[in-house]
């Protein structure tokens, strides 16, 4: 089935006016801002098209040629996989050409808390990268070191997270000799326990080989729900974020598209900008139990980039 997809300078234009109407920004001048946008570049995880594909009774990867068209069509121009194999870049690269999408970041999966498992997990995340970078001059390697037992409480043990530490510093190490960032990544259950695995993973490396990608709801999910504890982590670790993930909730559950909510991204993107943090920007919209159900994913994503473009087109670099 072939898809129509609008203009991408015309989609701008109208989501930019529509979103005006609606006052969302309303001192920002829409030269200015249509001046902005043009060198913004806004990309999308494949997390969030999953959620919205499985309330939808759709499988995303089915037809992944059509799904990606409608990624285009939402306005983005990259997109962040999680990729499991250098075999899976050579298929992406095809279809992202195809659909004029970039990949500047790349999602991997990693383990490397365990002996007898780092070593591998190690060499896989190179292969995977090497391949990335050289068919689509991908720039930044993101992964999360395998939390332990989602929704339990085990928690790693300080030698697993000093091997994890020494494992992740190895890592960026040699993703920059190759010409890419690792940008560590977290999800709430590291926040468990005065937050040690984070902060181990933050203090135990070094910042010119292991940089950060902030994922706001999960830091603030993760502190139960705290923009204290989120905005003193922007604060300790600003200065090293190489990519944000962005996702709102409104009273702690997921809303369907991108705006104003529990955290202000606004004070947040100042935050980060006095840092001196210029991050690749990849939105994480994703939908869960409880989350309104109005548009589906087409509809939620293309309002989502439409107020992500007015509300952080000054942190855009």
């Amino acid at each position: 089935m072939m898809m129509n997809h609008p203009n991408r300078r015309e989609f701008l234009k109208a989501s930019l006016l529509a979103t005006a109407a609606v006052s969302l920004h309303p001192a920002l001048n829409l030269a200015e801002s249509e001046k902005n946008m043009q060198s913004f570049h806004l990309a999308t995880n494949q997390y969030p098209w999953g959620t919205f594909y499985q309330r939808e009774k759709r499988d995303f990867f089915k037809d992944l040629d059509l799904s990606l068209g409608e990624v285009a069509a939402s306005g983005f121009e990259g997109y962040e996989p999680l990729a499991e194999s250098p075999a899976a870049i050579d298929r992406l690269a095809l279809l992202l050409a195809k659909h004029h999408l970039e990949m500047r970041s790349l999602y991997v999966n990693s383990s490397l808390h365990e002996e007898k498992v780092a070593e591998k997990s190690f060499e896989s995340v190179i292969q995977i990268a090497g391949a990335a970078k050289q068919k689509l001059g991908t720039r930044i390697i993101v992964t999360n070191p395998n939390p332990i037992r989602w929704g339990g409480q085990e928690n790693k043990s300080d030698a697993q997270l000093r091997l994890q530490a020494k494992m992740l510093n190895r890592l960026g190490i040699k993703l920059t000799a190759m010409g890419l960032k690792l940008a560590y990544h977290n999800h709430d259950p590291e926040l468990r326990m005065a937050a040690r695995e984070l902060h181990h993973m933050m203090m135990g490396t070094d910042p010119a080989h292991v940089h950060f990608c902030l994922d706001s709801h999960w830091i603030y999910r993760g502190a139960g729900n705290s923009n204290v504890a989120l905005f003193d982590i922007v604060k300790m670790y600003g200065a090293r974020v190489a990519e944000w993930h962005l996702r709102q909730s409104h009273s702690g559950i997921w809303t369907e598209s991108f705006g104003e909510g529990d955290i202000d991204y606004k004070a947040l993107a100042v935050e980060l900008k006095k840092a001196g943090a210029r991050p690749h920007l990849v939105l994480e919209q994703a939908v869960e139990a409880g989350s309104p159900n109005t548009m589906n994913g087409l509809e939620a994503h293309k309002k989502s980039v439409a107020y992500a473009r007015l509300a952080l087109a000054d942190l855009a670099g």
